[in-house]
Formats: C-alpha cells, sequence, structure tokens
C-alpha cells in the first residue's frame, strides 16, 4: 500500500508559502506491506473526482512522484486544481495525530493494470483499516443536507458507485463540507445516512460483520447489498460491479472493456463461493425491462430488495 506522508507534505508546501527553496530529497510516499502496513495507522479520503470536461483535473501518481523536481510554475498549476485535495487532508490527518494519508488519484498507479487490479480487490480492506475516513462534500456548504426539510436532492457523493463501500467499511467516517469545515461523523449521523442511502443504521454505526452480532440483525443478503448500489452511477460501467467486491467478500480480475459482463462475472464468482440465494431475488425494472438469463443484466433488477433478502453464510 503506497502512503503519502504527511509531514513532508505540509512542509514542501510551507517552504512553497514562504517562497523557499523545495528541497528535491523529500520522499512523499512511503510503501509498506503485510506487518509494516498493519503497524501503520493512516487516514483515507473518500471524495468525487472531478469531470474533465467540466474544467476538472485530479492529481495522479506520476505527478505527485515528479512534484518536487518539477517546475515551480507546473507545481503552480497542480496546486491550483480543484481535484488538488492532498493539503486539506494532511492538515486534517496532523490534527488528528495521524502520520500518514491515503488518496485514491494519487496513491494508485493507473498506468500498471496489475497495481490497479491489486489496489481495487484490497480497497475495501484498506478503508476498514484506516484510523479515519474523510469523506469531502465538495457540493456543500455546513451540514444543511442533514436535513429532513426540503426537497434538496443529497449531495452528490451519495450517488458514486465507489462511496458505498467507503461508507460502510470505516471504523470511523467523518463528513466535511467545500470548505473543509467537519459537519458529523458516520455514528453521529447514522439516522439521516439510513434515509439517504437505505442501508440500516445498524450497519452504518457497526459494520457488516458485527451489526448482526451487536444487534442480533440479519446479515445483509447480496441482493440487498445490490439494492443499495443499485441507483449509483461510476464513470466506467465496470466499476459498477467492481466497486461491490469488498462488499460482498469477492475477489475477481479486472478486465475494462467487459462493459455490463462485469457484473455478470461477478454474480458468478458470488454462485462459486457463496450459498446466497437472494441473488437471484432481482425483478422487472421500468429501465431494464425483464432479463432473458438467470442471472440479472443490471444492477437496477435489484433496487427493491432493500428491506427482505438477508444473506447466509459463504462456503
Amino acid at each position: 500500500m503506497r502512503l503519502i506522508d504527511v509531514a513532508a507534505i505540509l512542509d514542501i508546501e510551507t517552504n512553497i508559502d514562504q517562497g523557499k527553496e523545495v528541497d528535491t530529497t523529500h520522499k512523499i510516499f512511503g510503501e509498506f506491506y503485510g506487518p509494516d502496513l498493519d503497524e501503520k495507522e493512516y487516514a483515507i479520503l473518500s471524495h468525487c473526482w472531478g469531470v474533465a470536461r467540466q474544467g476538472d483535473k485530479v492529481v495522479s501518481f506520476q505527478e505527485m512522484e515528479k512534484f518536487v523536481a518539477m517546475s515551480e510554475r507546473k507545481r503552480t498549476e497542480i496546486r491550483g486544481r480543484t481535484g488538488y485535495k492532498i493539503i486539506n487532508t494532511c492538515r486534517r490527518a496532523r490534527k488528528d495525530g495521524l502520520n500518514w494519508v491515503w488518496i485514491d488519484t494519487c496513491c494508485i498507479n493507473k498506468e500498471s493494470s496489475s497495481e490497479l487490479s491489486e489496489a481495487i480487490n484490497s480497497m475495501y480492506k484498506w478503508y476498514a483499516n484506516a484510523e479515519l475516513c474523510y469523506a469531502y462534500l465538495h457540493d456543500t456548504v455546513g451540514n444543511s443536507w442533514t436535513s429532513r426539510r426540503g426537497s434538496m436532492a443529497p449531495p452528490k457523493w451519495f450517488s458514486r458507485g465507489w462511496t458505498l463501500h467507503e461508507l460502510i467499511a470505516p471504523k470511523v467516517v467523518q463528513f466535511f463540507d467545500q470548505e473543509w469545515e467537519r459537519t458529523g461523523d458516520k455514528a453521529e449521523l447514522a439516522d439521516v445516512l439510513s434515509r439517504i442511502t437505505q442501508i440500516p443504521w445498524q450497519v452504518l454505526k457497526e459494520g457488516l460483520q458485527k451489526a448482526s452480532s451487536v444487534y442480533n440483525f440479519p446479515r445483509p443478503g447480496v441482493a440487498q447489498i445490490f439494492s443499495w448500489a443499485a441507483n449509483r452511477t461510476t464513470s466506467r460501467e465496470e466499476d459498477r460491479a467492481y466497486s461491490l467486491l469488498g462488499l460482498l467478500g469477492v475477489h475477481m480480475p479486472m478486465l475494462y472493456g467487459a462493459g455490463k459482463n462485469a457484473f455478470r462475472r461477478l454474480q458468478l464468482e458470488i454462485i462459486r463461493t457463496s450459498n446466497d440465494q437472494t441473488i437471484f431475488a432481482w425483478e422487472w425494472t421500468r429501465q431494464s425491462g425483464w432479463s432473458c438469463r438467470i442471472l440479472a443484466d443490471d444492477l437496477s433488477h435489484f433496487k427493491d430488495c432493500q428491506c427482505h433478502c438477508h444473506g447466509t453464510q459463504t462456503r
């Protein structure tokens, strides 16, 4: 797992702000595996990626790797991007006494298909093991989104596929508005979050595994988990399936270009490793119609399975 060194980033930022030379010996990243990773306490960011055609641009691993050695002009351009959330994430982590952070946009080398596949298969565990998860809601001011009154649409963060496991997996999720002001955490806002996401509050407070024992609550089945994702979207069609791997406890290689077949592959892998029969509980929808197959063609077929589909143990 590649982590960002909070002290290195903030030292670089201080030097830039003070007009000093950037120390080119600074190492922004550290890589940790096995026992070394188990010992690391880190914060992790959950956010929405910008839309490139609207002028938004994220910061890549390649750019951050060369950050200290690049020209001042290029560094200024990167620091001015809407997708440059590294500084505020690191500042928040330092306040919380954490020395490392993980941010998906720049901690994964997406030019390496093997690294990307490993990251996607490991991501649920990485979020679950984080000391804190910072959920940055870029389109909110204050905590107005938590109100039950009015017809205000939920923040975009709640419509994205990847943020589903980023909400469930971590022990602590803290929410921040566009000014990086804290607006609450997952435990405090469990009722509000349940209303928005249809995820039972017991799962939000204790996680998928512990909710069953703590509250004598039936473990959600495959169909119910699919229902939470039914109306969520991803930039790549395949990621609607791949973003669910950790929640379902399965592992599979990434094949981009497969389109909707990725969801079929996911269902087959679940059937291979689980006795959960709720995977067949999907229904007709106006959007997708009837499927001519035993397996559902699309997540939207599960959108009405929020409450009645409980799972069984994996094989």
